[in-house]
């Protein structure tokens, strides 16, 4: 394969398909890569090399950057929600093969820079036991109590990633995503994360003349969303800086979940009763503690939550509505 730019693994997925639009829009050569047929993709765009491609392979990783690739972006992992993750733990530790074997391929190919995504729900479970949580610093990782299954497998692959850097030379950079969200992203089928829940269960009511949702637990889980053009930036900022160690990427505008709804009730206009039922609800608090990023990077996530939510749930009402006609698949 000739040279490119950019590789994403994971470009089907929501993240994905932003991050291969804005490398895209910087003028990059990018491969874009996943293991869903080309239909199941959330966004697919054409300036981009389009390849399905299993990342847990290693055969398949060493194809994908044959030639020689500027930046590797490895987003691919099997997650969702808490509703998944809490359910499917198995699942999500495999997601170490194709994190393994991106590192391995990327080391071979002498890569210039190697991004991966990791998660909040790296930190340890014993400082998120309240709702009124401190924010999170990095440094509060360890001594290590990660998010069972998922925050395990999140804390092994940025250990890997280190040691590839320290060990081999590749130049490795890690970013602990807080609760992404936006438009073209899963929002439905038990992946979605809770701003996409409480969109589509609003939008729900709102078109089937509803009157009250379901609330997983009491909805004063407190957490922080941090809106996908958020992300993308700073996914970038982090990839092309000096900044070894891994960084919070995540908004620090700290709310309860039933304040989540309440925002989104706000945009759709309605007022919605309230059915407060057993679900799987994680850590009772978490929020991001910017101080490092700020200094490391001179910058943080800028999007308030009202305008993130605010298209976030137009795209979702779309979709729910079309669903609803029968004239839109189903995510």
């Amino acid at each position: 394969m000739p040279y490119v730019d950019a590789v994403v693994t994971g470009a089907g997925g929501f993240i994905g398909g932003h991050l291969t639009r804005a490398l895209l829009a910087e003028g990059k050569s990018v491969r874009a890569v996943d293991r869903k047929p080309l239909t199941e993709w959330y966004q697919q765009h054409a300036g981009a090399q389009n390849l399905v491609r299993d990342v847990s392979v290693l055969d398949a990783c060493e194809e994908t950057v044959h030639g020689g690739v500027g930046e590797v972006y490895h987003l691919a992992a099997d997650m969702g929600g808490m509703g998944f993750i809490e359910n499917n733990k198995a699942a999500c530790m495999l997601s170490v093969l194709s994190s393994t074997h991106m590192l391995m391929a990327s080391r071979d190919a002498g890569v210039g820079r190697y991004f991966y995504a990791s998660s909040a729900c790296v930190y340890a479970a014993d400082k998120q036991t309240e709702a009124a949580v401190l924010p999170l610093r990095e440094e509060d990782a360890y001594p290590a109590m990660p998010e069972d299954g998922y925050g395990w497998e999140k804390l092994f692959s940025e250990r890997m990633a280190r040691h590839f850097r320290e060990d081999y030379g590749l130049a490795t950079r890690t970013a602990r995503y807080h609760n992404i969200y936006g438009p073209h992203g899963t929002w439905d089928g038990g992946r979605e994360k809770a701003p996409a829940a409480a969109c589509r269960k609003v939008a729900i009511a709102a078109l089937t003349g509803g009157d009250a949702i379901e609330i997983w637990g009491d909805g004063e889980q407190v957490r922080s969303f941090t809106y996908i053009d958020d992300c993308v930036a700073g996914t970038l900022r982090l990839t092309r800086s000096g900044a070894v160690e891994p960084l919070n990427i995540g908004s620090d505008q700290s709310v309860t979940i039933n304040e989540l709804y309440a925002a989104v009730e706000q945009i759709a206009g309605v007022r919605l009763g309230r059915r407060h039922v057993p679900g799987a609800l994680g850590v009772r608090g978490r929020n991001s503690d910017n101080t490092r990023v700020v200094k490391e990077l001179e910058w943080a996530p800028s999007t308030s939550l009202l305008q993130g939510l605010e298209p976030t749930y137009r795209w979702i009402h779309a979709q729910v509505k079309a669903a609803l006609d029968g004239t839109g698949p189903r995510r």
